[in-house]
């Protein structure tokens, strides 16, 4: 790993306005340090970069890294060929990933990882708000935005905590040395990298074997198949039990056991039994870092979600619109019965743009069970990832075909772009009906759109 002096003056983000990538450089505005950057695309993350004092340009060009700068943190997307990553390398100038920055960061600070196939970003904002009401002020990375963190997905303490999100693709995971080492869950994803779970497995197992033995504290998932097959010296293994919901509110009672076994009763304001077991995993990573259990009962009962999860947009033509995050089976599964059961009696409409096409074709099956309780789905074509290797022989009009096949009772439409999408729903939507915008691209745009009209 390169070894990054923090005290830089002058530094360069390639790919700056994607989430991660954002926070760094709020990190190190708020360190002074001079920031450039360079992304494909305007947003608004680009433009609440600019306001702190950020200078961007829209695409990539050598001329982008301006003299003295002495570090690039590049986004993984961006691969060797990238042609900043090139003028780095022909200027001598220290280049790292995103992952290899909170690797670096990490060795300063006691830190708290959260990786896993589903829910990293939620139970890092729920542990990050349980530690910023405990007081310990801690520096927080988050692949989310939330109101919990003083500027969205950052949080700028000074503690000596830090808690970041550690995304298992690429094995980006192992960059980071954690304290703490949280688990969400562990199931088939990223298969255009991984060959398989066992691999999977492998990557998670030789992740967790680098926390200290005697100091540290994995935190597993107890209810999870793959989890089980992960070992430590020192574990906090959760789950939940006797789970309800009614009144906009779900309570249950969480179980911690392990290194410091403890039994809770939680309530929360966000829905699904997944946001049930991402807020026992935050539970029992407060409680390794010494929380209080109170604190942690408080801060979780107030927790209010994070933006593209179960996020309610606004109104439109008398439905109310969500936007959903959702992009693996099983949490297009879990968003949907979260939804059924805040909303019982209405009409569930998910419009889902898939995200890469390698995923959609090595979870084909499993898409096509999570729609069971979608009263009306559409199926916006599949989102090609930037840097991703791609497969373009599965198509979004294949899986709407195949799931109206599986679901003959259904209403299901095949979308080939935002724009189909939203006139397939101006001919079907109705006063009452609950309306998700789902999916990790850019579909979410949809949902914003549809609320202004």
């Amino acid at each position: 790993m390169v070894e990054m002096n923090m005290n830089v003056k002058k530094v360069h983000m390639i790919g700056i306005g994607g989430i991660g990538t954002s926070a760094a450089a709020k990190y190190f505005l708020a360190q002074g340090a001079e920031v450039s950057g360079s992304d494909m695309y305007e947003s608004a993350i680009l433009d609440d970069l600019r306001s702190r004092g950020a200078v961007i340009s829209i695409g990539h060009a050598p001329e982008n890294i301006s003299e003295g700068v002495e570090l690039i943190v590049h986004t993984p997307a961006a691969k060797e060929e990238n042609v900043e990553r090139l003028e780095a390398k022909n200027r001598n100038i220290r280049d790292v990933s995103y992952p290899e920055f909170l690797g670096e960061l990490a060795k300063t600070k006691k830190t708290i990882a959260v990786s896993g196939t589903n829910g990293k970003s939620t139970t890092t904002a729920m542990i990050a708000k349980i530690l910023i009401e405990a007081g310990y002020d801690p520096l927080v990375f988050l692949g989310t935005q939330s109101s919990d963190l003083s500027d969205g997905n950052f949080n700028d303490g000074k503690g000596i905590w830090m808690i970041v999100e550690a995304c298992e693709y690429q094995d980006g995971m192992l960059n980071i040395i954690p304290n703490i080492a949280v688990i969400t869950n562990i199931e088939a994803d990223h298969l255009d990298y991984f060959r398989d779970i066992a691999h999977i497995e492998e990557s998670f197992q030789k992740w967790v074997s680098t926390v200290h033995p005697f100091e540290g504290t994995v935190v597993l998932n107890a209810q999870d198949i793959s989890s089980q097959n992960i070992s430590a010296e020192n574990t906090m293994k959760f789950s939940f039990e006797h789970r309800s919901s009614g009144a906009g509110i779900q309570s249950f009672k969480v179980k911690s056991e392990g290194q410091f076994s403890e039994n809770a009763s939680i309530q929360l304001l966000i829905p699904g039994a997944f946001n049930a077991a991402n807020a026992s995993a935050a539970f029992s990573a407060a409680k390794a870092a010494g929380v209080n259990t109170n604190i942690i009962k408080d801060a979780l009962k107030t927790f209010k979600g994070t933006w593209r999860r179960f996020e309610h947009v606004g109104a439109w033509k008398g439905a109310e619109i969500y936007s959903d995050y959702a992009h693996h089976p099983t949490a297009v599964k879990g968003a949907v019965e979260a939804f059924k059961e805040f909303y019982p009696k209405k009409r569930l409409i998910i419009v889902f743009e898939p995200h890469q096409h390698s995923r959609t074709k090595e979870l084909f099956d499993e898409f096509i069970a999570s729609f069971s309780d979608v009263d009306i789905l559409i199926l916006s074509e599949i989102y090609k990832v930037e840097g991703r290797t791609e497969d373009d022989s599965v198509t979004s009009e294949e899986l709407a075909v195949a799931v109206k096949k599986t679901f003959a009772e259904k209403q299901v439409e095949y979308a080939a772009n935002q724009k189909a999408a939203e006139e397939k729903l101006e001919s079907i939507a109705q006063e009452g009906d609950v309306i998700v915008i789902m999916g990790a691209g850019p579909i979410d745009a949809l949902a914003r759109e549809l609320v202004s009209l």
